[in-house]
């Protein structure tokens, strides 16, 4: 078995709505307590794949840029999970995540979604998923899944197997 191919996955959009698609498909599946972190350059389509999943997961109300905000906290109609949305662009470093209480959210069993997490590198947990979002030609978008522990690992293999994703 190829650990490495398990723990990896890429995916090419070439539109934002496919890059909604795939986001959705990665919500359907979360876990309380998951982690995912959206890394990419300015206007690479993190927050197109954050509305995504949240879409995906049943967030209310929709995911948006949390950049003025900082974090968003959003709640799905049939149960009282959480799902957190977190901006880190404006942060200098892990000593700024502090006034954010996101070691509190990484505690808990809130769904962490963080866009620019390169930010805070040192102070993640030690499993999550990391996206990479790339941009092609276009509207294209490559975006490269790094699965970091046997959960995430998990996870990957079932959006492999997504009919709708169609790897």
């Amino acid at each position: 078995m190829d650990m490495a191919g398990d723990m990896q996955l890429r995916l090419i959009s070439a539109t934002p709505q496919r890059t909604e698609a795939i986001g959705a498909a990665l919500g359907r599946r979360l876990q309380p307590a998951d982690v995912i972190c959206l890394s990419g350059t300015l206007g690479a389509g993190k927050t197109v794949l954050s509305r995504g999943i949240g879409a995906g997961w049943g967030a209310v109300p929709a995911l948006t840029s949390p950049t003025y905000n900082l974090a968003r906290q959003h709640r799905r109609s049939q149960d009282q999970q959480q799902l957190a949305h977190i901006d880190l662009y404006r942060l200098s470093g892990p000593s700024e995540a502090d006034s954010l209480g996101l070691d509190d959210l990484l505690d808990s069993e809130n769904i962490v979604i963080m866009e620019w997490p390169e930010r805070i590198r040192e102070i993640l947990p030690q499993a999550y998923l990391w996206i990479d979002i790339e941009l092609l030609d276009g509207e294209g978008r490559e975006l490269s899944f790094f699965a970091q522990g046997a959960r995430y690992a998990a996870l990957l293999d079932a959006l492999r197997r997504d009919p709708q994703i169609s790897v």
